[in-house]
């Protein structure tokens, strides 16, 4: 490189963006690649089946702090924040490698519970841990967990490109819990600096604790489907917030998209929490990320087969790309959506 060279900030592209700028001069060079880069997970078709296949890393730092994430738990996430990419191409996960980088702060009980960890999420999903690479770290913590499932129904693999006009919006579970979670930590982390004799409070939000240290994919909306024999028509999950990964679905699809503030799904105590850390509810719902639920979209013909699925709400409708995506308030107002979740750099 020359000297003078301008250089450019990663944050200017942000995750997506720069996975884009990255691969788009990539092609792909087999046949049997039926989806590379741009989805939950890529797709690979062998002679009989087709396979799924994801992969993420949690970096010490900036995805986890173990003054408040017990490494059972870490181990745990780390496995599930995996398999609910699977979950969300509407296949099940079947197998895993596990690879760590770490620092000699680390001993071998330390590591031990870390897999406790993985290997519970392992037994709860069903999947197979086949392998994966230990290195050493110059400092912290790095783990990066590939997961795959298959199938032998292509028609059944939901990519998040497949939305269409007219088509109804749902999502499962319930929003912004593990993002008002995570406050809580940083709050008693913050309390502890100051003062390591403070005992913490968190004893009445268990469930807000739960959802960002173990979280759970939802395996349970993919048993509903094939119950029912049905295919959404896109689908991804809702790692980076509602917001973003409903974008994500807008993008691939090339369609525009609305949702309505009134049903999005948050528990009282979200909403109560929020006001406490002086946030708007809406907004942890709408930006907070890690709730691992999945945001779908079905055929209006379809509604039927979705009327008395458990825990799903539905939130809005596809529409034109010209149209935008948008948020009608309670109050009346509409306003465009922006990829406010999780920024990665």
């Amino acid at each position: 490189m020359s000297d003078g060279q301008k250089f450019t900030d990663v944050n200017t592209y942000g995750e997506f963006g720069l996975i884009d700028h990255l691969t788009n001069s990539f092609t792909n060079l087999h046949e049997n690649t039926i989806k590379g880069v741009g989805d939950d997970a890529a797709v690979i078709k062998n002679v009989k089946d087709y396979t799924v296949l994801t992969t993420d890393m949690l970096v010490e730092g900036i995805h986890f702090d173990l003054m408040y994430s017990p490494l059972k738990h870490l181990g745990y996430k780390a496995v599930v924040v995996n398999l609910s990419d699977v979950y969300a191409m509407n296949v099940r996960p079947s197998h895993i490698t596990v690879s760590i980088a770490l620092s000699s702060k680390y001993s071998v009980e330390a590591l031990e519970e870390l897999y406790d960890g993985i290997q519970a999420a392992c037994s709860m999903y069903k999947v197979d841990l086949v392998g994966g690479d230990t290195t050493s770290s110059p400092r912290g913590m790095a783990i990066s967990v590939t997961a795959l499932g298959t199938t032998q129904n292509f028609e059944s693999i939901t990519f998040r490109s497949g939305a269409r006009k007219g088509d109804i919006i749902c999502v499962t579970g319930n929003l912004g819990a593990s993002y008002l979670g995570l406050q809580l930590l940083e709050r008693e982390k913050q309390l502890y600096l100051s003062d390591p004799n403070i005992q913490p409070e968190l004893d009445q939000h268990s469930y807000l604790l739960e959802r960002q240290l173990k979280p759970e994919a939802n395996k349970r909306a993919i048993d509903y489907f094939e119950k029912v024999n049905l295919v959404p028509t896109s689908m991804i999950d809702l790692s980076d917030g509602l917001s973003s990964d409903l974008l994500h679905i807008c993008k691939r699809s090339e369609v525009g998209a609305y949702i309505e503030e009134g049903k999005i799904p948050m528990m009282e105590e979200v909403k109560k929490v929020a006001l406490e850390f002086n946030m708007d509810p809406i907004s942890c719902a709408l930006n907070g990320g890690e709730d691992y639920e999945l945001l779908f979209t079905i055929d209006q013909s379809k509604i039927e087969k979705i009327r008395f699925m458990p825990d799903m709400h539905i939130i809005g409708e596809i529409v034109d790309a010209s149209d935008g995506t948008t948020l009608h308030t309670t109050g009346g107002n509409i306003h465009r959506l922006t990829a406010q979740g999780w920024h990665h750099f």
